[in-house]
């Protein structure tokens, strides 16, 4: 089932509803998901990645509803590693070539079940994880055969503010959306 941003009298949103409820940690890629799938070298040969202000808040504000969130990406990088040390993400798998394995390793190191993550791809290689967790999400633009099998398509792009339309879905969907928002509308 794919969808954009549901409305309340949408019938997807009970189902929707009903997968958010359980889910525990947000599982990310990052390239095409956290960053928009560019690389940029510079002329020293250094990798440069551009990270969304807007995702970061979204990560943050999962994580004060006591959402935690991980990534799972199949390269490795060092400025990954800093983004999710100044974002406090301790689940970090880098350079993980069999998206499946490594997926089963988070569950491991975390204790969790299927039922209890959601996950959000772009390519071929993520479909595997996508198929198990509860509640699978790609961006628009991600590999075309994944959006027919994902529950939720992102209305923003990867790098774009994704992410944080994600952390407010699942967080409106799971009401705490409001809670959090007393916070800033004082």
């Amino acid at each position: 089932m794919t969808c954009s941003r549901p409305a309340s009298s949408d019938p997807r949103t009970g189902e929707l509803r009903r997968k958010a409820g359980a889910v525990k940690l947000l599982l990310l890629d990052v390239d095409g998901v956290l960053t928009d799938g560019g690389i940029v070298i510079d002329e020293r040969g250094e990798e440069v990645t551009r990270f969304d202000v807007q995702d970061g808040h979204g990560i943050k504000l999962l994580q004060d509803a006591g959402i935690r969130v991980g990534l799972l990406t199949g390269r490795a990088s060092r400025a990954v590693a800093v983004r999710a040390e100044r974002l406090s993400i301790g689940l970090v798998y880098q350079n993980v070539a069999d998206k499946l394995r490594g997926y089963e390793r988070v569950k491991a190191d975390t204790g969790l079940a299927d039922g209890e993550i959601a996950y959000v791809g772009d390519d071929m290689q993520d479909l595997p994880v996508l198929r198990r967790v509860a509640f699978a999400v790609t961006v628009p633009n991600a590999w075309d055969d994944l959006k027919g099998r994902v529950d939720y398509v992102t209305t923003r792009t990867g790098g774009h503010g994704a992410v944080r339309e994600v952390a407010e879905l699942l967080l409106r969907l799971t009401g705490k959306w409001d809670p959090l928002l007393k916070d800033y509308d004082r």
